[in-house]
């Protein structure tokens, strides 16, 4: 994927770049595998905002994609891939030897006309999936199982990959994208291959209003607003926060606090942390 700049004929074109979309190859999406996605601006049932920041936005649809890929040793051709609206990676369109067709996440390498395959006999291609005791070591993965049948949790952004490090009993040693070390089950699947799309990350938005069109609204600092509304607001001028360390706006600690369990029951799978 390719990054377009433009040339800098108002304020906001100046530093905003965009895809190119080399890899796209399909316009649109097909219409089976859509499904509605209703907005509610970050309020519950109540009416009440629970997530700030959020509203307004393009109209989008959800593409339902197939992270369990359960269709074992039948071969699927990929018809496109296409640009998603809901994640940062694009996906591809397959289509089964039954016709049925699919959304998967598209690999690097992954273009038309290729064809995929799940299960334990599957190659060691960009978009096969199988059973990570059945992948070589040291493979790039994505698209990881946590428990087997579940569907691929782990690793799904562009760019992404993951390592197979070891195998050790029923349980594999993978190297996620954030250097922590996990142990996962050798019975859980993934599929083969770097996620593409990986420039995605380099995108300068340029200006406010690309923002908003993703449905985020504006964030403003707790160091500008009064006492009465934030921890950090008050003071004459730029004055610190005043605290031991950043808060949120209702004086719970943020910015570096840890919140996760120190007894969660998945602590026992980790064998290295990310730090």
């Amino acid at each position: 994927m390719g990054i377009k700049h433009y040339r800098a004929y108002t304020p906001s074109k100046r530093n905003m770049t965009c895809s190119t979309f080399e890899e796209v190859t399909k316009k649109t999406p097909e219409k089976s595998l859509l499904a509605t996605k209703k907005k509610n601006a970050g309020r519950n049932s109540y009416g009440r905002i629970t997530v700030r920041h959020q509203g307004g936005g393009n109209r989008q649809k959800y593409r339902i994609i197939d992270f369990k890929r359960k269709k074992d040793d039948m071969k699927a051709t990929v018809i496109g891939i296409e640009y998603d609206p809901n994640r940062t990676a694009n996906i591809a369109l397959i289509q089964y030897e039954d016709g049925e067709k699919a959304y998967i996440l598209a690999p690097i390498g992954l273009k038309d006309g290729d064809k995929v395959v799940s299960g334990v006999n599957a190659d060691i291609r960009p978009g096969n999936c199988m059973p990570i005791e059945n992948i070589p070591v040291g493979t790039m993965i994505h698209n990881i199982e946590l428990n087997p049948g579940q569907g691929g949790k782990l690793v799904r952004a562009a760019g992404q990959e993951a390592q197979l490090m070891a195998k050790e009993g029923a349980y594999a040693h993978v190297r996620l994208p954030s250097g922590e070390m996990r142990l996962i089950l050798a019975r859980c699947r993934a599929t083969i291959g770097t996620i593409g799309n990986a420039d995605q990350e380099n995108i300068k938005l340029g200006k406010a209003g690309r923002k908003r069109h993703m449905g985020i609204r504006p964030t403003v600092r707790g160091s500008v607003m009064n006492p009465v509304d934030h921890p950090h607001g008050g003071g004459e001028g730029r004055a610190p926060v005043g605290h031991a360390g950043p808060m949120t706006p209702w004086g719970k600690p943020a910015l570096g606090y840890k919140t996760r369990k120190r007894n969660k029951q998945s602590n026992k799978f980790i064998v290295k942390r990310r730090k």
